[in-house]
């Protein structure tokens, strides 16, 4: 069986801001980088269908999620997309068996328990399930998110900044436990960092988008040999 890919063609607008962008991916980690305000979490949005695109179209794993022409718009929880936003986003008054239960659909309570459950012992961090977010440390939370956004058993997943909330003493062993995890998880995922230091750990292709458009994709090492803008070089401490 081939592996799940994801294919995107998108052109939208956002304030005065113009997004258009091409791409597939296949499995295991892509990172995204540009400059701030150039429109990487906007794109995010608009294949996760939390925005909308003006035109274009969204595949996943054969299936069309979006596509303008067609009348296509799948709603975000029907995609099989997971999400996981920069600052976690956990719901302050549910414990953490709840938050991870939170958006898994179609199931009954003790199922979506039962799911939610396995999702954080596949993290590690099933021994939190009774404790609330305000009594986790970054590390836990940030693996409690992860946990909730691969729950549902998403085909592809949007990660935004997973690890800018972290304090640099815990950053860096994170970083390897969740690259090491993307590895075996084998789906498209999308990475949106600022961090060299990700896009090193996370060992996929860099995508880079100025001005909602993307101007250079490759390996870490081909960006470097032919950097396209002077963002690139700064972003690989070649300015």
């Amino acid at each position: 069986m081939s592996s799940p890919a994801l294919e995107v063609d998108l052109q939208g607008t956002i304030g005065d801001l113009t997004i258009e962008l091409s791409l597939a991916v296949a499995s295991g980690p892509t990172v995204i980088v540009g400059p701030n305000g150039a429109g990487k979490t906007s794109a995010m949005m608009m294949v996760l269908g939390a925005l909308p695109p003006r035109q274009g179209r969204v595949v996943l794993d054969g299936v069309v999620v979006f596509d303008r022409v067609r009348g296509v718009d799948l709603p975000v929880e029907q995609r099989g997309i997971g999400y996981l936003p920069q600052r976690y986003a956990l719901f302050p008054h549910l414990d953490v068996l709840q938050n991870v239960a939170y958006g898994i659909h179609g199931r009954s309570r003790a199922e979506r328990a039962r799911q939610a459950l396995a999702a954080l012992r596949d993290l590690g961090v099933e021994a939190l399930a009774s404790r609330r977010p305000d009594e986790l440390s970054g590390g836990e939370a940030q693996r409690v998110a992860l946990a909730r956004a691969l729950a549902p058993g998403p085909r592809a997943l949007l990660l935004d900044e997973p690890l800018a909330a972290l304090d640099a003493s815990v950053r860096r062993d994170v970083r390897s436990f969740v690259a090491a995890h993307l590895r075996r998880l084998a789906i498209p995922t999308l990475i949106v960092t600022h961090d060299l230091a990700d896009a090193e750990a996370f060992d996929g292709e860099v995508i880079v988008i100025e001005r909602g458009c993307l101007v250079q994709r490759g390996r870490l090492g081909d960006l470097a040999a032919h950097p396209a803008t002077p963002f690139v070089r700064q972003f690989l401490g070649r300015a």
